[in-house]
């Protein structure tokens, strides 16, 4: 596992994900700016935490393809239901 390469693209995807940008809100009566909310990845020696999730193994086959992905430079595929409009 290329930790470099996964702290260098995960900081390339913040950017394209909006981080630092404020969105509109609109609510009864205006409007507020609201920043995005985060995704929390953990990385430690022997795996993952995603969210608050449950740890996972490196050795976990969903955990080689989430690090797949961002290694190659995309969002997780595993992440598609969670945001179907995308990130």
């Amino acid at each position: 596992i290329d930790f470099d390469l996964i702290l260098e693209n995960v900081k390339d995807l913040n950017v394209l994900a909006g981080e630092g940008i404020s969105q509109i809100e609109h609510m009864p009566g205006g409007a507020r700016l609201r920043q995005p909310e985060p995704l929390p990845l953990t990385l430690y020696q022997n795996g993952i935490v995603m969210f608050s999730g449950p740890f996972r193994p490196y050795e976990d086959p969903s955990t080689q393809q989430c690090l797949q992905d961002i290694m190659d430079g995309y969002f997780p595929s595993e992440l598609q239901l969670r945001y179907p409009d995308g990130v």
